[in-house]
């Protein structure tokens, strides 16, 4: 796989939850952390995402934004 992107991780899928539209995945890093992305329930259907598989977080933003109270 090549891809533009120059924010790859991997990681392990820890749970999927499916809603009637999108699917939240969340996935543990190598060191502990995690993250969660929203998808469409289509892609990861067809990605066949379960708990346990090893998968990549994508990140491609032009943009990242910091706020504080």
């Amino acid at each position: 796989m090549k891809i533009s992107a120059r924010n790859i991780l991997k990681g392990k899928i820890i749970k999927v939850t499916s809603g009637a539209v999108n699917t939240e995945i969340l996935l543990e890093l190598p060191g502990g952390e995690q993250l969660v992305s929203i998808i469409s329930k289509e892609s990861a259907t067809k990605l066949d995402l379960k708990a346990g598989r090893a998968a990549y977080a994508v990140i491609k933003a032009s943009t990242v934004m910091i706020a504080v109270d």
